[in-house]
């Protein structure tokens, strides 16, 4: 490349040099070793040249070399990482990393002293040589959470129990090693191994779909027979290969067909199948075989032959089909009919012959014996998704009507508004609705907005302009309304959301708890200083800054956020997150108005996924007001009911489908999630 100028290079003493050529006796500069904090080995071409690697020294600077050939770049790289690397951390080199160095870090009990640490990265894992370890790998997939804080320069790795906190000493080096970390932590293929995997070494998009589908699906009749739209599988599917852990699937926002399709089409499109390309005939000989006796411990054999991760992904699935069938008087989808449409799925089959669903009805139809499942427990889950039907029709018998008569005020609790809510109506809807009935035209800078206001608490909460007024209406007491009003601090919110890369934000805050007894707010205690911090995933209390592990962690997406001036608290700010149906109340005191406004922004952003308000302004949802899509899609539905040859022409037909190929699972929490949906 014109870009590169070649120069001959020594590596002596702990000293890096070039020179203009091997005549010359004066290097044009040197390089002292212990100046370099990261060696990068680039991809091919990446810089225009075959082999190159980049050298990040404690000055800000960035050196870019190559080579002609892959066994000298080898040799340099090797040369150079071994004269950079403390004796401690020599194991390191024996990796074939991508990346390698030096990073200031936190972690354990003492979070107010930084230390140094050596990392390297290889594909999807950090490997770690931090103080007194003797080596430890991060598996970046399986994260937790993974997050930049901008404001401070802090990369965040969240691992079940544990903490790390990588610090951006120099903006250069860090700047490479958050974005290769971010890189490595996607899905990195179409095999089960390289997706985001969680803690079970289960793909994150099987666990959000499975889940999805106990709560909201269970009491759809064909679930899984019946087609999604083929534009918001297909949307749903690159979100989910993307980052499928930033993704939350939700109700109303996320129809039950399409997720359900997206599944199988994970399925269908996956690299080597879940059975593996070469045990999968296996699986099918077994199925074809007249010996029922020996069917099951002959299975048995090949689920020990799978990959670990594809076990784990195999198990999860039956677990949830198992679960789906002893719900059949509901969903028409008994274990015959189940077999019929993942048979073709799972194996990648045509769907012609029935083999493959017959290997699939036998796991669904043996799955305790074959996965030697607690039977105790798989009782215990059921109950627990019947708790949810249940809940779910309760909330259904709540709302009854599709429309609502209701008083809305304008400003000041004097001026009222009767109006009509339509279950469709959003909070921007209402919102211009009624400005357009007092002609209130809209200005530039005002942020009008539909508040929830209780005056028993004397607190309130802006409605986000996309939530569904009615399901709001039917949830207030009796000492709360409906307010129209502008929005004071939105403006600021914006400004400094903008100015954030990252809405991630952390800081010392009051806290105090109520609990509820009996309707009764009963106080808990007085305030207390607590170190706070809030991702996209949770928001996590710690007892002080230095502190390891979290005293309280609640999810973002559950938490209702309310503003407020408490008297009788004695606090100058507060914002409230309540959970209602736990009946505990969290108050959180900010020091200064400014705080409160950046800590509202932070959780708007998000729980909405950074849509905080309307990019073309709020007047823009008077003629942008869209009906709910109540299609099931634009291809024909496999029939819920016929015969046997009916469904499988059907499922053929279905596979064969450029455009519609329909490839093809969590219990703890699922109630509470799907409480706080409420």
């Amino acid at each position: 490349s014109d870009e590169f100028c070649r120069r001959w290079c020594t590596l002596n003493d702990g000293l890096f040099s070039y020179y203009d050529s091997d005549k010359n006796a004066n290097p044009n500069r040197s390089l002292k070793i212990s100046e370099i904090v990261c060696l990068a080995v680039d991809l091919p071409e990446k810089h225009g040249y075959n082999y190159t690697f980049e050298l990040y020294s404690e000055s800000e600077r960035l050196y870019l070399f190559g080579t002609s050939d892959p066994d000298s770049h080898k040799e340099w790289v090797k040369s150079i990482a071994k004269s950079l690397i403390p004796a401690a951390a020599e194991p390191l080199l024996r990796l074939n990393f991508e990346r390698i160095g030096k990073l200031k870090y936190k972690d354990g009990l003492n979070l107010q002293t930084s230390k140094v640490g050596w990392f390297a990265l290889v594909g999807s894992t950090l490997h770690a040589y931090l103080e007194s370890s003797q080596g430890e790998k991060i598996h970046l997939r399986k994260l937790n959470e993974l997050s930049i804080q901008q404001d401070n320069g802090v990369l965040v790795l969240v691992e079940k129990g544990r903490t790390l906190y990588i610090e951006g000493e120099r903006k250069l080096d860090f700047a490479g090693w958050c974005g290769a970390i971010q890189e490595a932590a996607r899905s990195g293929g179409d095999t089960l191994s390289e997706q985001q995997l969680t803690e079970t070494d289960v793909p994150v998009i099987v666990l959000s779909c499975i889940g999805f589908i106990t709560q909201y699906g269970l009491k759809s009749e064909g679930i899984y027979r019946k087609s999604g739209v083929n534009s918001r599988v297909a949307a749903l599917c690159e979100r989910f290969r993307r980052d499928a852990r930033s993704l939350c699937l939700k109700e109303g926002e996320h129809q039950v067909d399409d997720v359900s399709n997206t599944l199988k089409r994970f399925f269908r499109e996956l690299e080597d199948g879940l059975f593996t390309s070469e045990n999968a005939n296996m699986w099918l000989t077994v199925a074809a075989s007249a010996h029922e006796n020996s069917k099951i411990s002959q299975y048995k054999n090949l689920l020990n032959q799978l990959p670990h991760v594809n076990k784990a992904t195999l198990q999860a699935l039956i677990n949830h089909l198992y679960c789906v069938q002893c719900f059949s008087d509901l969903n028409q989808m008994n274990l015959h009919n189940l077999a019929i449409v993942f048979g073709p799925t799972l194996f990648q089959t045509d769907g012609k012959d029935y083999t493959a669903g017959r290997a699939i009805e036998d796991l669904i139809q043996h799955y305790i014996l074959i996965f030697e499942v607690d039977e105790q427990q798989l009782k215990k889950q059921l109950e627990e998704i019947k708790a949810i039907l249940m809940m779910h029709d309760k909330l259904n018998v709540k709302f009854p009507v599709s429309t609502f008569i209701c008083t809305v005020y304008l400003e000041e609790k004097d001026g009222t508004i009767e109006q009509s809510i339509p279950g469709s109506m959003t909070a921007a809807e209402l919102t211009c609705e009624v400005l357009d009935k007092r002609n209130i035209p809209f200005k530039d800078k005002e942020y009008w907005s539909c508040w929830e206001v209780c005056d028993k608490e004397e607190m309130e909460r802006p409605l986000h302009y996309q939530e569904r007024v009615l399901a709001i209406l039917h949830s207030l007491g009796t000492d709360s309304h409906l307010l129209i009003k502008k929005h004071p601090g939105m403006d600021a919110m914006l400004v400094y959301l903008s100015a954030k890369s990252d809405a991630s934000k952390h800081g010392m805050m009051k806290f105090r708890e109520e609990r509820s007894i009996l309707g009764l707010g009963l106080p808990s205690g007085n305030f207390h200083d607590r170190y706070f911090i809030l991702s996209s995933s949770s928001l996590r209390m710690y007892k002080e800054i230095r502190s390891n592990r979290p005293e309280r962690e609640w999810p973002t997406k559950n938490l209702k956020v309310y503003i407020g001036i408490k008297k009788k608290l004695r606090a100058p700010t507060w914002l409230e997150s309540s959970r209602k149906w736990l009946e505990l109340c969290k108050y959180l005191c900010c020091d200064t108005q400014s705080e409160m406004k950046e800590w509202l922004a932070a959780f708007l952003s998000f729980q909405y996924d950074g849509d905080v308000w309307p990019q073309d302004g709020l007047q823009q949802t008077r003629v942008s007001r869209v009906l709910p899509d109540a299609r099931h899609g634009n291809v024909s539905l496999i029939p819920l009911r016929g015969s046997e040859n009916e469904m499988r022409n059907s499922v053929a037909a279905f596979s064969q489908d450029a455009l519609s190929v329909s490839q093809s699972a969590n219990h703890i929490g699922l109630i509470q999630d799907s409480i706080n949906h409420r």
